[in-house]
């Protein structure tokens, strides 16, 4: 069963929020999908998750990448899951992917 989970965002930009929400998903070992509405804001995302902090790096592809399978974090604008990931967050009203368990 699909565990859904819900951040309400008051005050605070996802920008702000995702950075430290992927790295504990890191910590944990989980593989991720970030997934929003279109491809400019999976580039939007992908350039702040390069220069977001000066101390800190997240390893991370935008689902176009040739070595997508092998990235713990996927940028995309889709359903696919190119990494196998176990956690997805869906920002900026993104859908649920249709494989979801309702």
């Amino acid at each position: 069963m699909t565990e859904v989970l819900f951040y309400h965002l008051q005050n605070m930009s996802v920008e702000n929020v995702l950075p430290p929400l992927l790295e504990k998903s890191l910590e944990r070992g989980w593989r991720v999908v970030v997934q929003s509405t279109s491809q400019e804001r999976t580039e939007a995302l992908d350039a702040h998750l390069w220069t977001y902090s000066d101390d800190s790096f997240l390893p991370h592809a935008t689902s176009h990448a040739s070595d997508a399978d092998g990235q713990p974090i996927i940028l995309s604008a889709g359903e696919a899951n190119p990494n196998g990931a176990n956690v997805r967050f869906l920002v900026d009203n993104a859908a649920l992917p249709a494989d979801t368990d309702r």
